[in-house]
């Protein structure tokens, strides 16, 4: 079987893989928790970035965070969905990578997070890489070694 090197699958260009920050769902961090729960729910995703009026990404939010932050010690505490900011519950802790990282970086990055933000070197968010699109073509790509074996 060839190697991994020799066919370029780890140098391929991480910008193949993004969804653009267009199609991105985000939240800003003066949103409240109420906002930003609401388009988490529409959007169907567990977590999305927060980026600031600039499209800077500042941080991550996501459905746990924020229902972790109501939960009171007796009772789940629903009011504060409409009180507390996203920035008080996001979390700054990204997997996040410039676009002109190596694809290597991004793979083992996906290993514990569903996606990376990508910036370009200025700071702007570009998008994410979603981990599913990773598996897509690195399955692809293993079929096709295993056709070109058969052969």
């Amino acid at each position: 079987m060839p190697n991994l090197q020799d066919n370029d699958v780890l140098n391929r260009s991480t910008t193949s893989f993004l969804i653009p920050a267009e199609q991105v769902a985000h939240v800003q961090p003066d949103n409240n928790l109420e906002h930003a729960l609401l388009v988490l729910v529409k959007s169907g995703y567990t977590a999305i970035p927060v980026l600031d009026t600039a499209y800077k990404l500042q941080g991550l939010i996501s459905k746990a965070q924020i229902l972790d932050s109501i939960l009171g010690i007796e009772r789940i505490e629903p009011e504060k969905l409409g009180q507390w900011t996203v920035q008080e519950v996001m979390t700054s802790d990204i997997a996040g990578v410039y676009d002109e990282t190596p694809f290597e970086k991004v793979l083992s990055l996906s290993i514990n997070h569903p996606f990376i933000c990508v910036q370009n070197k200025q700071g702007a968010f570009m998008g994410i890489i979603p981990r599913s699109k990773i598996l897509a073509y690195l399955n692809g790509y293993f079929h096709e070694q295993r056709k070109h074996m058969r052969s």
